[in-house]
């Protein structure tokens, strides 16, 4: 994205008033962000102006750091849904590029002064805007002096000593540690997919009839194991029980998600489905035959329904 259709978008998004912004990826939502947004929504309230945030698309390490892969908490539409229930006014979407990161961090403030009529800024403390991480909040509450805004600095968070970043969540759903991960989130864990057809093992050889999950490849994915989860289809819930892996007692190696739903018939092809994740139950382990797999199973079904209804 060039400076100019930077500068369109914003401009495309102008609100009627003047407004309070925050700045930043705000992957997963986490209970840091929470925060950062509530305070974004008081002081908005109490200089009677808009709350907006500012987000990118993508995560700008993607563009600094070619050699970087960053896999997403959250999809572009759940982040902005989440933030827009948090109370904010607007969200307004942005593609960070090599021409945003060349920006200086006075001239993206401009931008932000004359295109969404931006009164006061409110940001993290590791926070840092435009070429080279020239807008500290040092920096930038210097500028805001000069151009006259408001210009407030929140202080880190951290939960049962564990600092909240989404770095730190990232990391907690790759090792199967979901609990961790949904008390930084502020709410369970969750995996978005569509239902496609598998080997069809789940019901006829093992008798659990599996749903397989294709998640977006841009989504982090917990670690191989088994997991107690909710599963929403349509609207319903159910208790599931998931598993993560790459079918070790068939010799397969491609890595798949397969849940079982408990009490349910219904036919789950094509259909999106929404993964709540609860606990971490097992590793994956490669079994002697499929009747050891089967009566395993029973055991990871027996304790998910104990699990859920306690």
């Amino acid at each position: 994205m060039s400076f100019e259709n930077l500068a369109q978008e914003l401009a495309a998004a102008t609100p009627q008033r003047e407004s309070y912004l925050t700045i930043g990826v705000f992957d997963g939502v986490h209970l840091g962000h929470q925060y950062l947004i509530s305070r974004l929504v008081e002081q908005a309230k109490q200089a009677d102006a808009l709350a907006g945030v500012l987000t990118f698309r993508n995560n700008p390490r993607t563009i600094l750091q070619p050699e970087y892969s960053v896999a997403s908490i959250t999809s572009l539409e759940e982040r902005n849904r989440l933030i827009k229930e948090a109370g904010v006014d607007f969200v307004v979407s942005v593609t960070f590029s090599t021409a945003i990161s060349l920006l200086r961090a006075e001239d993206f403030v401009g931008l932000l002064r004359k295109h969404l009529k931006m009164n006061g800024l409110i940001v993290g403390p590791d926070f840092a805007l435009g070429h080279k991480r020239q807008g500290t909040p040092s920096f930038l509450k210097n500028l805001a002096k000069q151009e006259g805004f408001s210009f407030t600095t929140t202080e880190p968070l951290s939960f049962n000593n564990k600092q909240i970043s989404s770095t730190t969540i990232r990391s907690s759903i790759i090792d199967g540690n979901i609990e961790i991960a949904s008390d930084l989130l502020g709410r369970m864990y969750t995996l978005e997919g569509r239902v496609v057809h598998g080997k069809g093992r789940g019901g006829a050889l093992l008798g659990y009839p599996t749903a397989n999950v294709q998640s977006s490849p841009e989504l982090v994915i917990p670690g191989n194991g088994i997991y107690a989860t909710w599963a929403l289809v349509e609207g319903r819930r159910y208790q599931s029980a998931t598993s993560i892996g790459v079918r070790p007692t068939f010799g397969e190696t491609e890595r798949s998600i397969e849940t079982f739903l408990l009490n349910f018939n219904d036919n789950l092809y094509s259909k999106d489905i929404r993964l709540e994740f609860v606990k971490r139950l097992r590793d994956e382990v490669s079994f002697e035959n499929p009747e050891e797999l089967q009566t395993q199973i029973a055991l990871d079904v027996n304790q998910v329904e104990k699990l859920l209804k306690s």
